[in-house]
């Protein structure tokens, strides 16, 4: 089919072509951005944590008229009355291990710092930068992590200290990526590192396969599997405990683990709310927005495709009216349906290709727009080809139910008043 009578006719209708040119460029450049948006929302969403995140409980308590202070005394009180709790819970039916705690994956209350090969060394000439995971010899167990070298805590390597003492573990173990990171050669195991800045040097003696950092926010994404796992129990009034339950029994430690408590010590404060929680649902609040992101997406991009269609559907049923007459013509003079058809439809992807092309600019200057403002990440090739596909291939159905009622015109038509 020649080109030049279709772009002859296009010139008459400029207004329309701008219009649905422009149209379909804004959807392209959105609906790229959005797909990307989605995509990466929904990777974070899946992203595991590198725990067993089935049958764990988190809890978090304060007890009430407890010492308070960093004094030998106040911390000896507050360690006996966390080590009544582990016993208690270690000792309830359907509990398979128990861990004091200072914060979980995704719990979004983040112990940063930095990690260095040299001592004195802080957050701004470090080697790297870590969250730190404080519990006793059963948190590889309870947090269901794995041990891919070295060995786990030992009863004798968990020591205590004030929940704002600064001195840091005899021993620890790493993630991988933290071990790989500050020893490219895998020779992790026996070294010694220094932590936030400390002279004293604290000996690695495992490595995890994986462990994500606390925080699901874009600061940590730079270093979201370096994580640093102390033998510490930490004292104050305040206490977590990660308590991973025997199968099909979480619904019922869940229950009974506040009166449990309350039984152990009832000077104690536990929310009914958020007090006793499962991983899942830590995991469903961290994500939250990021679900409520995707769906937002989801559903713009629904709305500015169902716009574009209708705007592409409109404006062709529009032009086949204005031109019963001469299509009529040109089936008298032996054009076939196909030929009509094909006519609306090279005339769609012309219009669509203009719009595109302006469109693949947009999207690509969007997404620049939100590396400088949101932090996003650059869009790769592959989401613009996507947006384009999809746009050309929505004009073509679009436009597909006009141009076959126009196909169907009669050759009579021609013969009919000018």
């Amino acid at each position: 089919m020649n080109l030049p009578p279709i772009i002859a006719a296009l010139r008459k209708h400029k207004a329309g072509v701008v219009l649905i040119a422009l149209q379909i460029a804004l959807t392209l450049a959105i609906v790229c951005n959005a797909i990307f948006i989605i995509y990466s929302r929904v990777e974070n969403v899946q992203r595991p944590t590198g725990m067993d995140e089935s049958n764990l409980l988190l809890v978090e308590q304060q007890w009430v008229g407890a010492p308070s202070g960093d004094d030998a005394a106040s911390i000896q009180k507050q360690d006996s009355m966390l080590r009544e709790d582990l016993a208690a819970l270690r000792a309830m039916p359907g509990v398979s291990s128990v861990t004091p705690i200072n914060t979980i994956p995704l719990l979004n209350s983040t112990w940063g710092g930095a990690v260095a090969l040299k001592p004195g060394t802080d957050l701004r000439g470090g080697d790297a930068r870590t969250v730190f995971y404080y519990g006793d010899d059963q948190v590889l167990a309870t947090l269901g992590v794995h041990l891919v070298a070295g060995r786990n805590f030992n009863a004798g390597d968990v020591t205590n200290k004030a929940f704002r003492d600064n001195s840091e573990p005899d021993v620890v173990i790493i993630t991988k990526a933290l071990a790989d990171k500050l020893f490219p050669k895998g020779d992790a195991l026996g070294k010694g590192i220094y932590l936030n800045g400390d002279t004293k040097p604290s000996t690695i003696i495992g490595e995890v396969e994986r462990l994500q950092v606390s925080s699901n926010s874009s600061w940590v994404s730079a270093f979201t599997w370096n994580s640093t796992i102390g033998p510490v129990r930490l004292n104050s009034n305040f206490a977590r405990y990660a308590i991973r339950t025997k199968p099909g029994q979480l619904d019922t430690v869940r229950r009974g683990v506040s009166n449990l408590l309350y039984r152990v010590n009832p000077m104690r404060v536990i929310d009914d709310e958020d007090g006793v929680r499962s991983f899942a649902d830590i995991r469903a609040e961290a994500y939250r927005a990021d679900v409520g992101m995707a769906v937002l997406m989801g559903v713009v991009c629904l709305i500015l495709l169902a716009v574009t269609a209708a705007g592409i559907v409109g404006l062709t049923s529009f032009w086949v009216g204005q031109r019963h007459r001469q299509i009529g013509v040109r089936r008298a003079l032996g054009a076939r349906k196909i030929d009509i058809l094909h006519y609306f439809q090279l005339e769609n992807l012309l219009i669509a290709g203009v719009g595109a092309v302006i469109g693949i600019g947009l999207a690509i200057g969007l997404n620049l727009l939100l590396i400088q403002n949101f932090e996003m990440d650059r869009m790769p090739v592959v989401y613009v080809l996507s947006g384009l596909v999809v746009v050309m291939v929505l004009g073509q159905a679009a436009v597909f139910v006009p141009a076959r009622r126009a196909s169907n015109v009669p050759p009579v038509v021609a013969t009919r008043s000018a």
